[in-house]
């Protein structure tokens, strides 16, 4: 990362991902490099945004290197903005190989079209059960009745209703030692459901968070006793999602949608 861009007038594309629908999903802000910005600027340009996250990517031998930033850090791995960067490259940049390889923090990603729009091949991050800790029950109106960890908590619920009643308390979610907290429970319309927060960096509710899925799908596989599931987060925007455990990884799948496309002076 030793050569730096540092042209004005860069070109950012805003995609709905895992939309259903227009202003539905998550919107994630895509900026397509030559050559990568200071991380300061990357960082003052996803705080500019306001979005869950900006991404960012440079092709390198025909692979493409991508960041994602929240308006507050850098993050490991993001699934909305990386189906958001596959359509970007696909719909807008010509793209025409069958699979985009992705390397990032995370290992490497591959993203290809299928059936559901644009699969995410991303790594399986099963977590395990942990006992119940009593400051996680205080960061929601209602209790939990499993806890998982990985790298996000997750928290298990009763029903998908509870879900929908579920009311963060961000005070709480703030203090824990854990970034991010994933809500799940049985779907009733669909295999399961979830809600995401991460109130320390910037987020209190995500609409759509792929990359929680890499933690979900395992999961719900091991309890629903089977490998390809459609599961809804319950966000105000909202998401659908179809997912399929394959070893050690697992296949997030959805639709993508243009919200506006612009430049930045900076």
């Amino acid at each position: 990362m030793t050569n730096k861009q540092t042209s004005a007038n860069l070109t950012q594309y805003v995609v709905n991902a895992f939309s259903f629908g227009p202003f539905t999903g998550n919107p994630a802000a895509i900026v397509p490099l030559e050559a990568w910005l200071d991380d300061e600027l990357m960082q003052q340009i996803a705080e500019q945004n306001n979005l869950s996250e900006t991404c960012f990517f440079v092709e390198e031998a025909g692979q493409f290197h991508i960041r994602w930033f929240t308006p507050e850090t850098e993050v490991n791995l993001c699934g909305h903005a990386t189906l958001a960067a596959a359509f970007v490259l696909y719909e807008h940049l010509a793209y025409s190989q069958p699979v985009i390889n992705f390397n990032s923090k995370s290992g490497l990603l591959q993203v290809e079209k299928n059936q559901h729009g644009y699969g995410l091949n991303f790594p399986n991050q099963k977590p395990q059960a942990v006992p119940m800790h009593d400051d996680w029950l205080n960061c929601f109106n209602i209790k939990p009745i499993a806890s998982y960890q990985g790298e996000y908590l997750v928290l298990e619920f009763s029903s998908q209703q509870q879900l929908v009643e579920l009311q963060p308390n961000i005070l709480a979610l703030t203090q824990i030692s854990e970034r991010f907290v994933v809500a799940t429970a049985k779907g009733d319309d669909c295999d399961y459901v979830c809600r995401f927060f991460a109130p320390q960096c910037g987020i209190n509710e995500d609409p759509v968070t792929g990359s929680a899925y890499t933690h979900l799908i395992p999961l719900w596989a091991e309890r629903l006793n089977k490998t390809q599931m459609h599961a809804k987060q319950l966000s105000k925007r909202g998401g659908q999602l179809f997912t399929e455990l394959k070893g050690d990884r697992v296949i997030i799948s959805g639709k993508a949608s243009l919200f506006s496309k612009g430049s930045i002076a900076c």
